[in-house]
């Protein structure tokens, strides 16, 4: 006899405004018990000190959540200046102090040139990453360093919103798997002074921005239809693919499993599309040849599959 899963079965992305000090992990369960959600998950983890976007995914819209994933991101930072932590925020502790050289906003400018574009980063030793089964992060907190192979990310927007002799705020539009921290600390040394992040908000992570998010304060104000209300349709991560419409009878043979002939004009073999029969989102297929597409990635819409 199976085991019926505990909870609500809800569906939707909730734009949630995390708050500072509190991890995405905790985040996360905090927002799944309010809503009493029988699954959830985030879509890129926050550093306990950051606060801002974190999308959490509910029931059939975990099954899209690496789309987000892989999405990219804006962040504003304040960076400090002549002090080097070994975090690389400040939740660390410092470990070099430098006097800070006059610096006005053209030095600053220059500095960050170099950092815009495609650049490598060297992944911080207190993050997520897993060196033989285990975060970098516990092996940090046990004094112990891992060599670590630089990555490749991309910059591709960096603003300098203001400068102060201790420091400057950025936004940063980067590729996913780039660490702001670590960038901050690049630049502080390009400055010969050092530097940490003091603050961290994400403003933006795929389609969604900031303006959309909801406190979980503000949510717990609310009643169960309100918070209901606050979430966004499953297919709203999924904006930048292309759309195909299909009739009953291909939705039939999609659900099932199977290929079906519908119209891809325009669609390249191979190209991931979303599928929606009457207006209603069914799921995302593959483009196998002109006129054909296989299921990919689908919601579970039994009952669909049997009209």
């Amino acid at each position: 006899m199976a085991r019926r899963r505990r909870g609500t079965p809800i569906d939707g992305v909730l734009l949630l405004d995390k708050a500072p000090g509190v991890s995405s992990n905790r985040a996360l369960q905090q927002v799944r018990r309010l809503y009493d959600a029988q699954k959830a998950g985030h879509t890129g983890t926050l550093d306990p000190m950051a606060t801002g976007l974190l999308p959490v995914c509910f029931g059939e819209a975990t099954k899209f959540s690496a789309y987000l994933l892989d999405a990219d991101k804006t962040y504003r930072t304040w960076v400090r200046l002549g002090e080097v932590t070994d975090t690389g925020d400040a939740e660390g502790t410092v470990i070099e102090h430098h006097s800070v050289p006059a610096l006005d906003e053209r030095d600053i400018e220059a500095a960050l040139a170099g950092f815009r574009g495609e650049i490598e980063q060297v992944p911080p030793m207190y993050s997520a990453l897993k060196h033989q089964g285990r975060p970098l992060y516990e092996l940090a907190r046990e004094g112990k360093h891992v060599e670590r192979a630089a990555r490749r990310v991309t910059v591709y927007d960096m603003r300098l919103l203001s400068c102060e002799a201790e420091g400057f705020e950025l936004e940063v539009r980067c590729s996913k798997g780039t660490y702001i921290r670590t960038l901050a600390e690049d630049i502080g040394h390009a400055l010969g002074c050092g530097a940490h992040i003091t603050s961290l908000r994400r403003l933006r992570s795929g389609p969604f921005e900031a303006d959309a998010m909801h406190a979980f304060s503000a949510l717990e104000d609310l009643d169960a239809a309100s918070r209901e209300a606050r979430l966004l349709p499953v297919d709203t991560m999924l904006t930048h693919l292309p759309s195909l419409e299909v009739a009953a009878s291909a939705s039939r043979r999609l659900l099932h499993g199977q290929r079906a002939q519908i119209d891809t004009a325009g669609l390249a073999a191979q190209s991931t599309a979303r599928l929606y029969r009457d207006a209603a989102f069914l799921g995302l297929v593959t483009v196998t040849e002109c006129g054909e597409v296989a299921p990919r990635r689908l919601l579970n819409t039994a009952s669909l599959a049997r009209e």
